[in-house]
């Protein structure tokens, strides 16, 4: 099961607020645990889930530091100002049991 946090927005974003979770189970978004989740991030978030959850390596996919390697970080593909006027989500992904 992975919990995966936002933990810094930069600019503004109409879906996700700081400390909203997303957890997923399998193959399965769980929405009783989830407080919101929005397309862009979506996106991102799913080319990760499935290895992240597998027990891939979050140092060697280049979503982390050594020093950190208890969780993954990804970003929303909003690319924020000036190419927009919305904002990138940050996410903190870890697996939980």
């Amino acid at each position: 099961m992975l919990e995966i946090e936002v933990i810094e927005i930069r600019g503004y974003c109409p879906v996700h607020k700081k400390g909203d979770k997303i957890v997923i189970e399998e193959a399965k978004i769980v929405l009783e645990k989830t407080d919101a989740l929005c397309i862009h991030a979506l996106s991102a978030i799913l080319h990760y889930a499935v290895a992240l959850d597998e027990g891939a390596d979050p140092v060697k996919l280049g979503l982390t530091k050594p020093e950190d390697k208890e969780h993954a970080y990804l970003q929303c593909v909003d690319p924020w100002k000036p190419y927009t006027e919305g904002g990138t989500v940050i996410f903190k992904i870890k697996k939980i049991k």
